[in-house]
C-alpha cells in the first residue's frame, strides 16, 4: 500500500477519530488534530503544489522543518499530490544535497533561516512558517495554502513505484518500512504512540508508522522527561518512542 493509500485508508471509516496531538513543553501549546483536520491540510499543500504552484508527479520539494503538526500537513499534501520530498531535519542543517536536482518549492521553518548554521536549498517557489513577519524571498505557507480547497485535488494516479523521496526511495519502500516499524512497536489500530520529536526526527517514525497502524500520535516537542508519566496518562499514551 502506497503512503497516500495509507493515509487515505483512515479517513472514509473514521474521519473524526484523533490522528496526531503535538506538545510543546517549552511553549505549553496543545494541538489535536482529527484524521479530517490532517486530511484537509494535506489537501490544501497538495492544492499549493499542484493548483498554486504548478508541481507535477515527479517534481521535487525540501522539507526544513521539525517534527510538527503543520509538518504533517505538508509531508502528506507532498505526498498525494506526487511531489517527491527531501526532509532535512536539523541533525542534516548546512549539509548540501547535490543530489536532490532542481526543487521545484521548499518549506523552510523561521529558525532556520535565520541560523548561520543552515543553508536553505535555492527553489523556485519558497515558503516559511513564521509566527512574525516574511522573510524576504519567501511566502507565509499558512496564508498560502489557505487559499485551496480542503478536498485533494484531481491529478494523475500515483504508482507504487513514484519516488516519494529525493533519493529515489519509492512509496512502496516507505510504506513498507512504516508498516515494519509499526509492527516493531507493537502498534495496533486505536493505540496511540507518544515520540520523542527531539529524538526521532524522521517522519516515518513520528507519522508514517502510527498512520500505517491507524494509530494515533503524540509528537512531543522540547520533551520535559520529568513529566513524561504525567503526559503519559493523560494522552492516553499506549506506546512510547522516547
Amino acid at each position: 500500500m502506497s503512503l497516500p493509500e495509507l493515509f487515505g485508508a483512515a479517513l472514509p471509516a473514521e474521519p473524526d477519530r484523533p490522528a496526531l496531538i503535538y506538545h510543546d513543553d517549552s511553549t505549553g501549546e496543545r494541538t489535536e488534530l482529527t484524521v479530517r483536520e490532517l486530511s484537509g491540510w494535506a489537501a490544501r499543500t497538495a492544492g499549493l503544489l499542484h493548483s498554486g504552484c504548478g508541481l507535477r508527479i515527479g517534481d521535487r520539494a525540501a522539507v526544513l522543518l521539525p517534527p510538527h503538526w503543520l509538518t504533517a500537513g505538508i509531508l502528506l499534501g507532498a505526498w498525494a499530490a506526487g511531489v517527491s520530498v527531501s526532509y532535512r531535519p536539523w541533525s542534516t542543517a548546512g549539509l548540501g544535497r547535490p543530489d536532490d536536482g532542481p526543487l521545484g518549492a521548499s518549506f523552510v521553518s523561521a529558525a532556520r533561516l535565520g541560523s548561520w548554521l543552515d543553508r536553505p536549498p535555492p527553489a523556485r517557489h519558497r515558503f516559511v512558517l513564521a509566527a512574525r513577519g516574511v522573510h524576504p524571498g519567501y511566502r507565509d505557507y499558512l496564508v498560502e495554502s489557505k487559499r485551496f480547497s480542503d478536498t485533494l485535488p484531481s491529478s494523475a494516479p500515483l504508482r507504487w513505484t513514484d519516488a516519494a523521496t529525493a533519493d529515489g526511495t519509492t512509496y512502496r519502500q516507505w510504506g513498507a518500512l512504516a508498516v515494519e516499524i509499526a509492527a516493531q512497536l507493537g502498534l495496533r489500530a486505536g493505540d496511540r504512540l507518544l515520540v520523542d520529536a527531539a529524538t526521532f526526527e524522521q517522519p516515518v517514525h513520528w507519522l508514517l508508522a502510527p498512520l500505517a497502524a491507524s494509530a494515533s500520535v503524540v509528537v512531543c516537542a522540547h520533551l520535559d522527561r520529568t513529566r513524561l508519566d504525567e503526559l503519559t496518562t493523560a494522552e492516553g499514551v499506549t506506546h512510547t518512542l522516547v
